[in-house]
């Protein structure tokens, strides 16, 4: 009975195996090698000296690990990029930007950091507004993907026109362009790679180029996930021009045959149960 009981557990254990999912891990990744270089937004970062390869192993190590959430941003990536690539070429920013979007937010639409921080491209309310997004009680913008994107690639274009090289912008969309300057002028450098930094900015330039190496290739990380696996994006059934005021978005939402929270979904952006539109502001309000 015992031997019986025994070949029974070991063939339910070898069932439930294969049963798993292919982006489930089966053994415990191994962290990728440093390589050579990585090309990022037409610039090549090589790890040929000590201080940048130790800097880089750091980051893929860590990234390696972040079981759940490297998973969901893989996963994510599908729907978001659909939507963020198109307008970050249209505004003339390097496709490579798209990553800083999965380090400010693991690619959900809805992160809030606990210093305020909104959205995709993590705006504060004064950077928000400062790039043209509306931030209030009813309309949050930082929430819209397509305007916060716009904004997110004024800033970027702005940082470059001040520093001339991508790192040291991605450097300044953590720390801030007054910051990355301060340092600049009495570092007397020109680069952030070459800056003494806070921790944070410092491992963040090469987060990014970990995050690049990780979507590019997230079998050498360990990750399997089928673009079957990965979240599509659908396209909206319509896109309406709003310049007026909507007393009840349940009521908006059943008029246009869909329900109130498939409409927030849709768009985060809309904050409150109504869009009080005094001064008939105009809006694109997507209807799923």
């Amino acid at each position: 009975m015992r031997k019986l009981l025994s070949i029974l557990l070991v063939a339910a254990a070898t069932l439930s195996l294969h049963a798993q999912p292919a982006w489930v891990q089966t053994q415990h990744p191994q962290a990728p090698s440093v390589p050579e270089y990585v090309a990022f937004a037409g610039d090549t970062i090589r790890f040929d000296r000590t201080d940048f390869y130790e800097r880089m192993d750091r980051e893929l190590i860590s990234f390696t690990y972040m079981h759940t959430n490297t998973t969901l941003m893989l996963k994510r990536s599908k729907r978001y990029f659909a939507q963020i690539v198109p307008i970050l070429r249209q505004q003339g920013v390097p496709e490579d930007l798209k990553y800083l979007m999965a380090i400010e937010s693991s690619l959900d639409p809805k992160a809030l950091s606990v210093a305020g921080a909104a959205g995709l491209w993590q705006f504060t309310k004064a950077t928000a507004q400062t790039y043209g997004l509306e931030v209030s009680t009813e309309v949050d913008e930082r929430y819209n993907i397509e305007k916060e994107t716009i904004a997110a690639c004024k800033f970027l274009k702005d940082a470059y026109r001040k520093y001339g090289d991508w790192m040291t912008v991605a450097a300044s969309y953590n720390a801030g362009q007054g910051g990355i300057s301060r340092r600049r002028e009495t570092q007397k450098q020109t680069s952030a790679l070459e800056l003494w930094l806070p921790e944070e900015t410092a491992r963040y330039m090469f987060r990014l180029l970990a995050v690049k190496l990780f979507f590019e290739n997230p079998a050498a990380f360990g990750y399997n996930v089928p673009m079957s696996e990965r979240y599509p994006y659908n396209e909206p059934k319509d896109v309406l021009t709003v310049n007026y005021s909507i007393p009840s978005l349940v009521d908006f939402a059943i008029q246009h045959k869909t329900t109130y929270a498939k409409l927030k979904e849709a768009n985060l952006w809309l904050r409150d149960e109504k869009l009080t539109n005094k001064s008939n502001k105009v809006y694109k309000v997507i209807i799923p």
